[in-house]
């Protein structure tokens, strides 16, 4: 079993800055995917960006050039750093790891990012 706990949502002005971190209970020996999802009000959840085991990174396009997804080995952690922030960024953003092959599924509890115009 594995726990997420997230950190860093808030309000922030359109144009600004937030860091979302996310960090597991317990160093993952097994290859993963670990990153964030989004839910809007009356949308379905959507990936933002993700990062394996192997250090690919994926992004959705509609936050490429704006957002960066890193990850400290060290503390099991993974950061979302989200610049140029919009409106349309707000949602409430949700931990995901995924232990590939095992078929495990983790979410954290979720934090929410409110961006006003």
């Amino acid at each position: 079993q594995v726990q997420l706990v997230e950190s860093g949502g808030g309000l922030v002005q359109s144009g600004g800055s937030l860091r979302l971190s996310c960090a597991a209970s317990r160093r993952i020996f097994s290859s993963y995917s670990m990153g964030w999802y989004r839910q809007a009000p009356g949308n379905q959840r959507e990936l933002v960006a993700s990062i394996t085991s192997g250090g690919i990174t994926n992004y959705a396009d509609s936050v490429k050039g704006r957002f960066t997804l890193s990850r400290d080995n060290a503390k099991n952690t993974v950061y979302l750093q989200m610049n140029s922030l919009k409106p349309e960024d707000t949602a409430v953003y949700y931990c995901n790891l995924a232990l590939l092959g095992v078929g495990y599924n983790y979410w954290g509890q979720g934090t929410q990012v409110t961006v006003s115009s």
